[in-house]
């Protein structure tokens, strides 16, 4: 039986990886560290209700930051794969602070690779970000698309991409790194925007719309992008030091996802901001 830690395993993509996976010959241990950028009131205790009904060995509290614990971790469960989706979810959160979007990603996947490098059979599978492309030339974009990212989250991605590749041929990791783009779906606590306008929606308050509504997403269903690493699982030879987007590979305007709701709350109300935000272009050209 193969064993996977899963780094950020209390998330959305975390945890139905986990669903997907309970049924199959892996053995898992959770490694999370239990904390909500958007509300500092949500203790351990909750983020490991999330997961009470899944099938798992271990859940750990822990942050990759914490080198000490995080080589534990792995010296004591010996996993053949580690995912790792143990970073800073929000986009937006990067750029108002950018040291603690660094320190959590890049000099957290650092601490990883360290400890990696001294275990060259275990393969790291890295949950990245399209924030890297920045804006898309041609759609569908593909992994062979320049990368020009337009925020501090998508360079840092993009940097620590760099950095699992550079150690991949300096120490012979094996690696493969997932693009998703947008997710959302069920059990989403981090206000992404499907979230936050269902949530209005519901509570029939406001859903204030920024540029017009035109702003375009490949929007992902959590479900699929956990099916792409399920994949990826069962095909390690062949996904052996590869990059993969995984998403819908169709964008949608937000003007697109108000009218679905407006199909079931038809007394929604939209406010048309005048702030302009810097969001990259994800549309059909």
């Amino acid at each position: 039986m193969k064993k996977i830690l899963l780094i950020g395993g209390a998330g959305l993509i975390g945890r139905n990886i986990l669903k997907k996976i309970s049924k199959t010959k892996f053995e898992t241990v959770l490694f999370d560290a239990c904390k909500s950028y958007l509300d500092s009131k949500k203790k351990s205790f909750f983020f490991k209700n999330l997961v009470s009904d899944l099938n798992y060995k271990k859940f750990i509290i822990g942050d990759v930051r914490n080198k000490n614990l995080l080589k534990k971790s792995i010296t004591e469960f010996n996993p053949d794969v580690v995912i790792h989706l143990g970073n800073l979810p929000l986009a937006d959160y990067s750029n108002d602070y950018p040291e603690e979007t660094i320190s959590n990603i890049l000099l957290g996947t650092l601490n990883l690779l360290e400890l990696l490098k001294l275990r060259p059979t275990t393969r790291l599978i890295y949950a990245s970000s399209s924030m890297i492309y920045g804006d898309f030339n041609y759609t569908p974009c593909d992994e062979k698309h320049k990368k020009e990212p337009k925020d501090v989250y998508g360079a840092t991605k993009l940097a620590t991409e760099t950095l699992i590749k550079t150690y991949s041929k300096r120490y012979n990791i094996e690696y493969t790194i997932v693009r998703p783009s947008a997710v959302y779906g069920p059990g989403d606590i981090n206000k992404r925007v499907v979230q936050l306008f269902i949530e209005n929606a519901k509570n029939n308050k406001p859903i204030t719309l920024h540029n017009k509504g035109l702003s375009e997403l490949d929007f992902t269903y959590v479900e699929d992008i956990a099916e792409g690493f399920n994949l990826i699982l069962k095909n390690l030879k062949k996904t052996k030091n590869q990059t993969f987007n995984i998403t819908s590979g169709k964008s949608r305007s937000l003007n697109d996802l108000v009218n679905i709701l407006k199909k079931y709350y038809p007394n929604l109300k939209i406010n048309n901001s005048k702030k302009k935000l810097i969001r990259p272009k994800r549309g059909a050209l």
